[in-house]
């Protein structure tokens, strides 16, 4: 390669990094909510469309919604119970809580917007309290914007890494920096939920320490196979049982 041609290339590879990082910096604001400093590029309404048009495949891919509308009723009582007693309701979030079909994979999400969901995998394994701290903490995730944050997290090191692999082969190196990023911020975003579903767990008038019980259900549902901690987006559950206290004695002595 001719060594003018090798500068050029070199200059527009740290163009395109420089340029990510000034995006980056525009895109830096406060979350009124958590008072947190995000790294967020679309608006609240954005996260709605995309909550609302993710909706229908993600409710297909755990055998659409559950047919026992009491149950339903159930959940949609409990989850409208905890956003009118918490910060949610100041949101701009349409909440709407979805009890799925699947009789066998443990598990509850939230898109971004304010779409929830939980499989009657977990349902079934829950009382009403510790359904309260699922929903919590999900409610959490939304207003937490971490799909969002996620989101801009990822196209920040796509672009990074295309303006490293311009000049020379080293976009995988900057791949994997970028992935191992979002698995840290990804165990945060959990821990940051765990606190808020506390928190609404307190101001609906459930027993927080049933957030603890969760915990136990969930570690349980990992089985001897459950990866380490290291290997997870998610802490494990031990972890988070002690974060968990934490945070109920934080909000008791603020009571």
């Amino acid at each position: 390669m001719r060594r003018g041609n090798w500068k050029i290339k070199i200059f527009i590879g740290l163009a395109i990094v420089a340029f990510a990082l000034i995006q980056k910096c525009n895109n830096s604001e406060t979350n009124p909510y958590t008072n947190r400093v995000q790294n967020i590029n679309m608006s609240s309404d954005q996260e709605i469309a995309i909550g609302l048009q993710s909706r229908p495949e993600i409710t297909q891919q755990y055998g659409g919604l559950h047919p026992d509308q009491r149950m339903q009723d159930l959940v949609d009582a409990i989850g409208n119970r905890l956003v009118q007693n918490s910060i949610a309701k100041d949101t701009p979030y349409q909440y709407e809580f979805h009890l799925l079909a699947d009789p066998n994979t443990i598990n509850a999400f939230a898109l971004p917007g304010g779409q929830v969901f939980i499989t009657y995998a977990l349902f079934s394994e829950l009382n009403e309290a510790q359904l309260a701290g699922v929903l919590g903490h999900e409610i959490g995730h939304v207003i937490g914007r971490h799909s969002a944050e996620r989101i801009a997290e990822g196209n920040f090191w796509q672009t990074i890494s295309m303006g490293a692999s311009v000049g020379a082969d080293a976009g995988d190196i900057v791949g994997s920096i970028g992935q191992n990023t979002l698995l840290k911020n990804g165990r945060g975003d959990e821990l940051e939920s765990d606190d808020l579903g506390v928190l609404f767990m307190m101001n609906s008038g459930y027993d927080p320490y049933e957030m603890i019980e969760v915990m136990k259900i969930l570690k349980a549902a990992g089985g001897p196979s459950r990866q380490p901690e290291f290997q997870s987006t998610h802490p494990d559950p031990e972890n988070r049982i002690e974060k968990i206290k934490e945070a109920i004695k934080k909000y008791q002595k603020q009571a």
